[in-house]
């Protein structure tokens, strides 16, 4: 027979379920509000977001997950960020609108002809294409040749070829530099990746969104 709950446990399971009910209450709240844009030219980029959200089927992040590509890049200031899938250049032009506020590029690789050539599209259509390296083949390959310092890596590619990913491009990336990895919840990636990323006293890792695709986010602290 199951004992009842003690009054300051259903306080507690209460607090915890109100706490979870409220944030995804605000969390849903802030993805029914545009971002505001403070420049024409964000506004722009922005416009080109909300068309590729509306119309087609490859995002290859959610909203939210964006939006926090946008967050890290700017915070850090990032000069150089690479990202493995391209898809439709949904992550790329989050990324490019902080990357307007840095100076900085983004080399971006997509194995998919269709997808490429519709990024590169809405990369032109954004106003931001010539920030914008856009490598149309096998990025297990054509990663080798990067041989300058990075400042973000965004992992969205073959969930198979996390490890090798990592492998190649941490030694990349600059001390106090990140590694962001998507699709950590599902379809989760090789559970190599995960291992390397929490057990390397060299990383720092937290895992969001994990209600969703969830993404992994690695500080490289040296």
């Amino acid at each position: 027979m199951k004992q009842p709950l003690r009054p300051s446990r259903r306080v507690a399971l209460g607090a915890s379920l109100a706490l979870a009910t409220g944030a995804a209450a605000l969390r849903a709240a802030a993805l029914e509000r545009a971002p505001a844009a403070n420049t024409a030219a964000e506004k722009r980029v922005l416009a080109v977001l909300d068309e590729v959200y509306r119309h087609h089927r490859y995002l290859s992040v959610p909203e939210e997950d964006g939006r926090l590509l946008r967050i890290l890049a700017e915070s850090i200031g990032a000069k150089n960020v690479v990202e493995l899938g391209t898809s439709t250049g949904y992550s790329g032009l989050w990324i490019l609108l902080a990357l307007q506020r840095t100076g900085g590029r983004l080399t971006t690789y997509e194995i998919d002809r269709g997808r490429h050539d519709l990024a590169r599209q809405n990369y032109a259509q954004a106003g931001l294409i010539a920030q914008a390296t856009l490598v149309l083949g096998d990025a297990h390959a054509g990663i080798g040749k990067l041989k300058e310092p990075l400042d973000l890596v965004f992992i969205d590619a073959d969930k198979d070829g996390y490890p090798d990913y990592l492998h190649k491009l941490a030694p990349l990336v600059r001390p106090g530099g990140l590694i962001v990895a998507h699709n950590m919840a599902s379809p989760a990636p090789d559970p190599r990746y995960v291992e390397a990323v929490t057990t390397n006293p060299a990383f720092e890792t937290v895992f969001l969104n994990m209600h969703s695709a969830g993404i992994g986010v690695t500080l490289k602290k040296r």
